[in-house]
């Protein structure tokens, strides 16, 4: 299925990008990317293995520093922004990394406090309980606050990895290989929670993903990522209506056998 969220704002961007360029000694992997994310959207990246989808996210998210071009993220550029400022845009960015995270000597609870206690001041014990409450409720893991990670299965770990980033109500969600290493079902009902954190959160997201039918469930828009740039964007179907043979080939490697 097809996804379309109706709460797009498409004259606010919260992420503008322009002729961005990263490379790792000889490896050019970026090579003048340009992008937007529009308030409310989910903006799905595809690429291959090792074409630089998770490098794009962390220079995003203030862990890599760009070689050149422009980052804007919510109103600040990457490149002048001090250590100060970007530590306060980090709290408006959620994070979801492949493997959720997690600390395994907490409990579920605890993992989710745990950002709230270290960035979130004044905060009543009562306070922190509610926002647990309410992100496990959300992802619909209300019974596990009292588990060890060890205990929950690969979609619920996910699960609660991407609770943990709505605990400090990000602006924007970043979702690194989100169904990578699941069973279909799972990957299905992690594609179903990416749509109902943008609806119940107000979210705007970026999905780096391989995977076509995660793409086309959480997308409302999609753009592919190759040689270095993004090369298509628009709808799902618009994307794959091409006949460029790298694009078709990404499609067949998807879904045929």
């Amino acid at each position: 299925m097809k996804h379309q969220s109706p709460n797009i704002d498409r004259t606010k961007c919260v992420i503008s990008i322009k002729g961005l360029r990263k490379s790792f000694d000889d490896f050019h992997v970026l090579r003048g990317v340009d992008m937007q994310l529009f308030q409310g959207e989910n903006l799905v990246v595809l690429g291959r293995s090792g074409t630089g989808k998770s490098v794009l996210i962390k220079i995003i998210a203030g862990l890599l520093k760009p070689d050149s071009g422009s980052v804007n993220v919510l109103g600040k550029e990457m490149n002048h922004i001090s250590p100060r400022e970007l530590d306060a845009l980090r709290l408006k960015i959620g994070f979801s990394f492949q493997n959720s995270a997690l600390y395994d000597s907490m409990t579920v609870g605890e993992n989710l406090e745990f950002p709230l206690v270290r960035h979130v001041e004044n905060l009543s014990q009562q306070e922190v309980d509610e926002r647990v409450r309410t992100v496990l409720e959300a992802v619909g893991l209300s019974q596990t606050i009292n588990q060890m990670p060890s205990q929950l299965s690969g979609g619920q770990r996910k699960r609660i990895g991407i609770a943990r980033t709505l605990i400090l109500n990000p602006d924007i969600m970043l979702y690194d290989e989100p169904t990578a290493g699941l069973d279909p079902i799972t990957s299905m009902d992690i594609n179903n929670l990416i749509n109902e954190v943008q609806v119940k959160f107000n979210t705007s997201s970026i999905i780096i993903t391989h995977d076509l039918t995660c793409a086309k469930a959480t997308g409302d828009r999609i753009v592919m990522l190759l040689d270095g740039q993004f090369q298509y964007q628009g709808t799902f179907d618009e994307v794959f209506s091409s006949l460029d043979e790298r694009v078709k080939s990404f499609y067949d490697y998807n879904f045929i056998d």
